[in-house]
């Protein structure tokens, strides 16, 4: 077991930490009480916490949510972000309630999505974002109105399985470009070809139209794409199984890929 970064700091700078298998359990929220804190901050926290926990401290609980609510709430709000699409994004502070993600919102902070981000660059990116909106919500804490979320346009982002990075290429070129950067880092993006499993880390789509059936390789330029429900897909970086990622032309150099093979869903 390792310690998390949040622990390793707190205890360097002497502070009391205390870890929770399950904040439900009974004598939690007694004991966190114990701490007469003025303020609880969640962030990236994995269980749905009590009104006995969230009303520990006097003034209640708040998160720091990395999207803008109401638009994807849940467990994985930067990776179906990228994945339907968004081209912006950014940070959501808000009073928790005992909903998913549903509580009255305090701060926001917006961030376009760059067009080859992955989902790990763009949660590094959000995680400053992150911080900076918290310490501003706490400094303005007695002055903030909170806006209830207009939940009528709330969306869901679920806890990503391993079959979201399942590739299905008769899908357009740009939402399999998406899906790609929205399993990076995990749990990747997945594919079949002739010679074994394939991981796709890195793809662009092209806007070239193609007759060629959904999964085939296309010859384009000098290199090969690969066929989609509308134009065509040119991995960037791919992994082939137990081996190390590489380019996708040191890829095709090795695996002897010629036009017209065919890709498939693993």
């Amino acid at each position: 077991m390792t310690a998390p970064p949040v622990k390793v700091r707190a205890e360097a700078a002497g502070l009391t930490v205390l870890q929770a298998p399950r904040l439900r359990d009974p004598g939690w929220p007694e004991r966190l009480r114990e701490f007469r804190a003025d303020v609880g901050v969640v962030v990236a926290f994995g269980q749905i916490l009590s009104r006995a926990v969230l009303d520990a401290p006097a003034r209640g609980s708040i998160n720091v949510h990395a999207s803008l609510l109401p638009r994807y709430r849940g467990a994985a709000p930067i990776a179906w972000a990228i994945m339907r699409g968004e081209r912006a994004t950014g940070i959501t502070t808000f009073q928790m309630d005992e909903g998913m993600d549903t509580g009255a919102m305090l701060l926001t902070a917006s961030t376009p999505i760059g067009p080859e981000e992955t989902a790990g660059e763009l949660a590094a990116r959000l995680a400053p974002l992150g911080a900076d909106a918290l310490i501003d919500t706490l400094a303005r804490l007695d002055t903030l109105t909170p806006t209830p979320q207009r939940h009528e346009e709330a969306t869901s982002a679920p806890r990503l399985k391993k079959t979201d990075g399942d590739l299905d290429w008769t899908r357009p070129a740009r939402e399999i470009a998406d899906r790609v950067r929205g399993c990076n880092p995990w749990p990747g993006a997945s594919t079949t070809t002739p010679n074994g499993p394939l991981r796709i880390w890195r793809a662009r789509p092209l806007d070239a139209a193609t007759t060629a059936a959904p999964g085939t390789l296309v010859a384009t330029g000098d290199t090969l794409a690969v066929a989609s429900g509308t134009g065509l897909v040119l991995p960037v970086e791919v992994q082939p199984e137990s081996r190390r990622a590489v380019t996708w032309t040191e890829f095709l150099r090795g695996a002897r890929l010629r036009a017209g093979a065919c890709l498939s869903v693993p």
